[in-house]
């Protein structure tokens, strides 16, 4: 694994950081969970695409400029370093676009890709539901065939972008006599569709960041079914693999906020040996996760796929975020505590935003507990504990 960075990569990030420093907002952008908000991340987004620099990595064709991965983690250290604003399309762009690549027909990719990464058309992911939640292979949600099509029916929840979002991935049972990882279908539907609605659930912070998306006999046509029909899962395993690996939570989010960390412990002046350790603690793992990063990259481009281990990864850079902004506010004090807006908030109120999202870490992406499950079975190769008898 060579860290050293080539002339070319170096030119990259000098161009990355030049744009970002003349064009990021003087100001915070309103949380893209407002109406308000989501319009203005749609322009920023229209903004990056403008200037190649939305989704790097893309092929020309659909809106990228062909960048390789270590370009791309570049472009992330420099995205956050400058303190840019959030990606209102990151759930397209990291989770589904991903597997649009791999499990496309070229009529989908280039019907959904160029509007994704424009920032034109948001997606929603529409997994989980009331009894499918971590356990995934627990859908309940059904489609019926009919003539050109599906009509879907059922619930999901906790759908991210899908208050003011244009467009939901869903994971969907098709064969009505299927259990658990079989029978089921990936489908892409508009959140406008005759027979959606869509009902906000409210956050900590307020905002209606998640929804509850109710299909009624929603027709999707069959040239919206991503992948094979009866091969949801296999799909979803992709995009899943994209959540909990490389692409969803780059190293420059946590670089960004441990040096934020460091800086403010400077100003704080000496501090306990207790605090003084947890916020060294915190820049040094955020250094590791770069580190290893750096080293799946090299696997990816040796020609190696990331398979379950990505569930170590995840449980690593969640908990470390949530360790971090814990120490960022025993450092701040009542100061950490203020949100955006507050006459004396510190960093713009990143301190206390970013706790309330770090505490979400431990469960989205599939909750850690059962990523634990995942590395025991699949990584270490231990044996299922048997079910007690009652």
């Amino acid at each position: 694994m060579d860290l050293d960075f080539t002339p070319e990569e170096e030119k990259f990030r000098a161009e990355v950081r030049e744009w970002l420093e003349a064009n990021v907002p003087a100001e915070p952008l309103a949380s893209f969970d407002t109406a308000e908000g989501f319009a203005a991340h749609q322009e920023w987004e229209a903004r990056l695409h403008g200037a190649g620099l939305s989704v790097v990595t893309w092929p020309v064709e659909y809106g990228g400029r062909e960048a390789s991965l270590t370009e791309w983690l570049i472009f992330e250290e420099e995205y956050y370093r400058a303190g840019a604003p959030g990606r209102v399309g990151q759930n397209g762009i990291y989770l589904l676009a991903p597997s649009l690549f791999e499990f496309g027909t070229p009529e989908q990719k280039a019907r959904f890709l160029p509007p994704m990464a424009s920032g034109e058309e948001v997606w929603a992911q529409g997994w989980s539901e009331p009894e499918a939640g971590s356990d995934l292979a627990n859908v309940h949600s059904r489609a019926e065939k009919v003539d050109g099509g599906w009509l879907v029916s059922g619930q999901k929840t906790w759908s991210s972008r899908a208050v003011h979002g244009h467009w939901l991935f869903a994971l969907v049972r098709t064969d009505p006599d299927s259990v658990r990882h079989h029978g089921l279908t990936y489908f892409l539907l508009p959140l406008n569709a005759p027979g959606v609605t869509v009902r906000g659930i409210h956050q900590l912070d307020g905002y209606a960041g998640f929804a509850e998306v109710f299909l009624d006999k929603v027709f999707v046509p069959d040239d919206q079914v991503l992948g094979e029909v009866g091969q949801g899962w296999k799909v979803a395993m992709s995009t899943t693999g994209s959540e909990r690996g490389l692409t969803l939570r780059s190293p420059g989010r946590f670089l960004a906020a441990a040096d934020r960390l460091v800086d403010r412990a400077r100003e704080a002046g000496p501090l306990d040996d207790g605090l003084r350790e947890d916020v060294a603690d915190s820049w040094i793992r955020a250094r590791a996760y770069q580190s290893y990063t750096f080293q799946t990259l090299t696997r990816i481009l040796d020609g190696e796929s990331i398979g379950p281990e990505s569930s170590i990864n995840k449980i690593f850079w969640s908990e470390m975020d949530l360790r971090l902004h814990e120490t960022g506010l025993r450092l701040l004090g009542p100061a950490g505590e203020l949100v955006e807006g507050a006459p004396e908030a510190v960093d713009g109120g990143r301190w206390a935003d970013g706790f309330l999202f770090a505490l979400a870490g431990p469960i989205y992406g599939g909750t850690n507990e059962v990523q634990r499950n995942i590395i025991a079975e699949r990584v270490l190769g231990l044996p299922r504990e048997p079910r007690s008898k009652r």
